[in-house]
């Protein structure tokens, strides 16, 4: 583990080099890992742990879209994909990457499967961080850790498929075993992570529903809402709204940011828009940081989280999830992008 200094803050990090696949898998040589769920996350990294030589397998709901996926990538029934009581009882490692809602549910059936040793893994700080509210309370006789890669599972598939990394926080919850560490890092390295930094399952689910509701997805829509109403309103067409909107910060400037940062990016640009740029981004900051502050106060207090618990855990919530999403996806500037996503060279 090493220190790296990021603006001036030492933070312990482990990278691949220092830690490599090889390293892992001997760590995790007599282990069973069962991934429990195959929704967001369970796919990227069950596939990942699959392909880089470690002992997994799939649990499961029989009978459910999810399974069926399972088979369709190639998990066998009864070898390798089991129902999630099967699957947690063959683990020694347990994987919990149900949504926070399923997690809840299905509690009761993991917790007794929770034998001595054994270590119970998530990719969110939710269930643990929230306990009070979620009763996600392990035995104190296991390890309980967490890697949070800092992206959807889709992504973390796509760029292990293309040799590349999917950055992750990596936190110990209770080390039961005194092998925690090497568990977690290990597995880290395992699910295809770039490199791995330390958290806690506080500030991992305080970070994550913070970004989720801000500049990740929740405030990158209602600016994204905002400007391009601002521009069809003066009279300018769906395309150009969009385009100065949406498709040219996702296809021309954040490939800029993510390559050398914000400053690089601005140098890259035209004057006229570095001086813009540099005159408006404080007055912008300054406008959304109260809203920022009342966010994280939400998730802090617990309130999200039990907004979270409350609507997700409804028997309808997928049906009102496609409402709302259909909603979103028939206004006019998602209709304008998909126009535009078709016109794009790669699709022509």
């Amino acid at each position: 583990m090493a220190k790296m200094n990021f603006g001036g803050v030492e933070e312990n990090v482990v990278t691949r080099e220092e830690y490599p696949l090889a390293k892992a898998l001997e760590t995790l040589k007599d282990e069973t890992i069962a991934v429990i769920g195959y929704g967001v996350q369970g796919p990227g990294q069950s596939l990942n742990l699959r392909d880089n030589g470690f002992n997994v397998i799939v649990g499961q709901r029989k009978d459910s879209k999810s399974w069926d996926k399972a088979i369709e990538d190639g998990w066998v029934p009864g070898e390798n994909l089991f129902d999630i009581e099967e699957a947690c009882e063959k683990a020694t490692i347990i994987e919990y990457l149900l949504s926070d809602a399923g997690q809840i549910s299905v509690w009761p059936t993991v917790k007794k499967h929770l034998t001595a040793g054994k270590a119970l893994y998530f990719s969110h700080g939710f269930g643990i961080t929230y306990k009070e509210r979620t009763g996600i309370v392990p035995p104190a006789d296991v390890d309980v850790i967490l890697v949070a890669p800092k992206g959807s599972g889709t992504s973390l598939r796509r760029m292990f498929l293309q040799g590349r990394g999917l950055n992750s926080s990596y936190a110990i919850f209770q080390d039961a075993t005194g092998r925690a560490w090497d568990r977690v890092i290990a597995l880290g390295i395992g699910v295809g992570s770039g490199y791995l930094f330390e958290t806690t399952f506080k500030r991992e689910v305080y970070s994550d529903l913070t970004g989720e509701r801000g500049t990740l997805m929740g405030a990158i829509q209602g600016i994204f809402a905002a400007q391009y109403e601002v521009l069809r309103k003066n009279g300018h067409t769906p395309s150009e709204a969009f385009n100065e909107t949406v498709e040219e910060l996702s296809q021309s400037l954040m490939p800029l940011i993510a390559e050398n940062g914000m400053d690089w990016m601005y140098a890259n640009c035209s004057t006229t828009a570095q001086r813009g740029a540099l005159d408006w981004w404080k007055k912008f900051r300054d406008a959304t940081m109260p809203v920022f502050e009342d966010l994280y106060s939400e998730v802090a207090c617990g309130n999200e989280a039990q907004r979270s618990i409350d609507t997700n855990s409804q028997p309808d919530y997928r049906q009102k999830l496609e409402e709302e999403l259909r909603e979103m996806r028939e206004t006019e500037m998602w209709q304008a992008g998909a126009v535009v996503r078709k016109l794009r060279p790669e699709n022509n």
